[in-house]
């Protein structure tokens, strides 16, 4: 079950990765609902998907504070 809940953040992340205040505000509250290794697991996948979004690249700092 954990794992659909990672599934379904990754989803809703692409659906709203065309507004950068929508995807911040999506991604702070899968951050909220997430266990800590499935924050990881989201750390290394918003890594790789945000690498030709430049507009999304500040979105890294969520994760790290």
């Amino acid at each position: 079950m954990p794992r659909a809940m990672l599934d379904y953040t990754k989803t809703i992340l692409q659906k709203v990765s065309f507004d950068a205040r929508l995807f911040a505000k999506e991604l702070k509250k899968a951050i909220s609902r997430l266990l800590p290794d499935e924050i990881e697991e989201l750390k290394i996948w918003l890594q790789f998907y945000i690498v030709d979004k430049p507009e999304l690249q500040p979105t890294l700092l969520l994760l790290k504070a």
